[in-house]
């Protein structure tokens, strides 16, 4: 797909590096349907949020601000659209992607990069079955690269020990004339008493270029990762369990990057306080932010934890 050099100004120019910390107090970040649904955690018992949970949190705190949203789940939409393919159906018709002769797929790409925000952000694979009806019709499927890359998030210290596990029950009649009361066990739930997380991405303007993502959508990026539990509560993250410690942005002042991501990442360093074995919140950790010369990040740090050089 090519770009005019017009519309590749208006586009994200230099690129972008992040990191966010966030903290669990008494609830399930991420849970692991292969393990009933226990708070992920790694071989070396550090807890984990998937990057898929991440972006879908992103994703719910951009329809909260009236964006176009493309994977909406169907719990929490904005519109009428029963799938992602009814979703994205007027354009498969206007661009005639099934069709081999007539098929325009850089102007679907563009169409569809122009109208979600998520897709000129994260990318995403439109794929297409044959039409029956259509003598010339084509299996298609349409990949597109999106700028924004995030890590899964892991904690700083092992949560595995700090995991607490409840059995729930219920003590009303599920069924009946109401006359015989039920105490049945309805399932578990499962939570980290505490942990503190830190996640890392980048935003690429190579990309970008690709899908149209502006310096105003990073802006908006940027926002939502400050913002990225407001609203969040559910039974199993209860309304403050979960918030944003500090979000580092680090804007380069060339395409491709003064330092690599890898560097950058690495420059923020967030560990125990000596002597801390069992933390119990924020206090107890130490965040360290290494210099890096001519990269002076923005900081978004809520609760004024102090940062060491």
């Amino acid at each position: 797909m090519e770009t005019s050099k017009k519309e590749e100004e208006k586009t994200l120019q230099n690129k972008i590096d992040f990191a966010v910390v966030f903290s669990v107090n008494g609830a399930n970040p991420n849970g692991d349907p292969l393990n009933g649904n226990r708070p992920r955690t790694n071989y070396d018992d550090m807890g984990e949020v998937s990057d898929v949970c991440i972006k879908r949190k992103i994703r719910n705190r951009l329809m909260e601000a009236r964006h176009n949203i493309f994977v909406q789940s169907d719990d929490n939409k904005l519109d009428e659209h029963t799938s992602l393919r009814d979703r994205q159906s007027k354009f498969e018709k206007q661009f005639k992607i099934t069709d081999k002769k007539n098929s325009n797929k850089n102007g679907f790409i563009k169409a569809v990069c122009s109208e979600w925000i998520d897709v000129r952000s994260f990318g995403q694979v439109f794929a297409y079955g044959k039409d029956k009806d259509a003598e010339d019709s084509q299996g298609v499927s349409i990949g597109i690269r999106g700028p924004v890359s995030i890590h899964s998030a892991f904690s700083v210290a092992p949560v595995s020990s700090r995991i607490s596990s409840i059995q729930i029950t219920k003590s009303v009649s599920g069924e009946g004339d109401g006359t015989k009361k039920a105490s049945d066990t309805m399932g578990m739930k499962h939570r980290v008493d505490h942990g503190v997380y830190v996640t890392y991405g980048a935003i690429n303007p190579q990309l970008a270029s690709k899908t149209w993502f502006t310096d105003d959508d990073a802006k908006t990026i940027k926002n939502v990762l400050e913002h990225l539990f407001d609203n969040d509560a559910s039974s199993a993250r209860p309304e403050g369990s979960m918030e944003v410690v500090m979000v580092v942005w680090w804007q380069h002042n060339i395409p491709s990057g003064q330092y690599s991501s890898a560097v950058v990442h690495r420059s923020l360093s967030v560990t125990l306080k000596d002597g801390r074995t069992e933390p119990k919140g924020i206090n107890d950790y130490s965040f360290k932010l290494g210099k890096l010369i001519g990269l002076k990040p923005e900081i978004f740090n809520p609760n004024n934890v102090k940062i060491e050089e």
